[in-house]
């Protein structure tokens, strides 16, 4: 099996876990690249769910190797908390590695995170409020702490008294927030390190090492296209590149060893938080209550009911372009089976100018009306269908007309909420 990364392809809540976790068996590793504990994804082992925000999905597998990359940053906390629920379980984790460099939330991250979106106030990013944006903002001034650095107590301590001395000011001054002593934080996380230190290597040199092995990838990506720093809809976004891009600078895995790009796509879409969505439904809406309560649109992590809308023809083949897409994933077609018709977005109308992907310029794509088309429904039951041409002709309309949208091939369908409810076409 080739390495390959997969990708959400919207906002996030596409339902990567359940494809990581149908094509993690197939390779050797599970590598998370991007992000923090801001995404919640769930996985099943043993009959029993676990929901994970940091710890990667390959996890469940004995014999894989799980990865917490460079790119990642690291609340030590939630991590010991998920190792610890897993070991209780008869679950191991030695098979758990964690990047030297990857960058650790600290807890004046998650005060100014909080605060900062609360000084926003209408005009909020809508973050979880983990700290994350604040953890990487450090790491780009170059202030930030990484997970070597707590592995030697005086060099932690040197760089901690460096980051307070630009946090505590802002702080007390500009959010009326307690400060931090190097002691004060040094008590918390010097024996959270402790307990990390079996887990914490190069996890560079481990990967490539690995390829060279003839051993296989996959990189599972946090969060989606459309939150990407750079890609996605700013400044409504989160603070990494979680695009496929971001699996080769998240990792320190080169560019020639990855073969396969998946993009995992809900057969309508969603959104948290603040930001423009051309073909979003209100949920007092008919169509956009179905929606959300057929599909429980409701967030692991926050519990946040969820924006939802009508599948979107020019962010689907926006993503395909920027990701370079190889492979799509559709989830949750059986949610559609509600309707009689279905609408689906084709192309944005702007001042009276069609795009039919997402346009660069933030202004356009905040003023685009959505160009929609007409699909009849199927109006029944999919969930027991496991091949293609189980499907209603209907249903295999509709994703054809995706593949037309997105110039790229659908290899799974997701056709209810089970493990083992999903349609794999092209997948070997």
């Amino acid at each position: 099996m080739p390495s390959t990364v997969l990708v959400g392809a919207q906002w996030g809540d596409e339902g990567k876990g359940k494809i990581c976790d149908l094509v993690a068996g197939d390779f050797d590793a599970v590598v998370r690249y991007s992000g923090g504990n801001n995404a919640g994804h769930t996985i099943v082992v043993n009959g029993k769910k676990y929901g994970l925000h940091q710890v990667p999905s390959g996890i469940m597998y004995s014999d894989h190797v799980s990865v917490i990359g460079n790119g990642c940053v690291v609340n030590p906390k939630v991590v010991l908390e998920e190792i610890d629920m897993f070991e209780a379980d008869g679950i191991t984790t030695k098979n758990l590695k964690i990047s030297g460099n990857a960058h650790v939330i600290m807890p004046y991250h998650i005060d100014l995170d909080g605060a900062f979106e609360q000084k926003l106030g209408k005009k909020n990013i809508g973050t979880t409020k983990r700290g994350i944006g604040p953890c990487y903002q450090d790491k780009m001034a170059r202030i930030g702490l990484r997970m070597q650095d707590m592995l030697d107590e005086a060099l932690f301590r040197d760089k901690l008294e460096t980051a307070l001395a630009r946090v505590n000011p802002e702080l007390e001054l500009i959010y009326n927030l307690p400060t931090y002593t190097v002691d004060q934080i040094c008590d918390e996380y010097l024996p959270m390190a402790e307990r990390l230190r079996p887990y914490i290597t190069e996890t560079s040199l481990l990967l490539n090492n690995m390829i060279d092995e003839g051993k296989d990838l996959l990189f599972e990506g946090a969060q989606a296209t459309l939150l990407d720093i750079d890609h996605g809809t700013y400044p409504y976004v989160t603070s990494s590149n979680c695009t496929a891009g971001g699996a080769i600078t998240g990792s320190g895995v080169g560019m020639k060893n990855v073969d396969r790009v998946l993009g995992v796509m809900k057969a309508y879409i969603t959104r948290v938080g603040s930001g423009p969505m051309p073909t979003e439904l209100s949920y007092e809406s008919e169509a956009g209550h179905t929606l959300t309560e057929e599909g429980y649109e409701y967030g692991v992590t926050t519990g946040r009911r969820r924006r939802c809308g009508w599948f979107d023809g020019p962010i689907a083949n926006y993503a395909s372009r920027v990701n370079g897409l190889t492979d799509i994933a559709v989830t949750k077609l059986d949610v559609l089976s509600a309707f009689d018709t279905i609408k689906v977005c084709v192309a944005y109308d702007v001042d009276g100018e069609r795009y039919t992907s997402v346009p660069e310029h933030q202004v356009r794509f905040e003023h685009a009306k959505p160009v929609y088309e007409e699909l009849p429904g199927w109006k029944c039951d999919i969930t027991g269908c496991r091949s293609f041409d189980e499907l209603p002709q209907e249903a295999q309309d509709y994703v054809a007309f995706i593949e037309d949208l997105a110039h790229t091939r659908v290899t799974f369908i997701g056709v209810g909420a089970g493990r083992e409810q999903i349609i794999n076409r092209f997948w070997k």
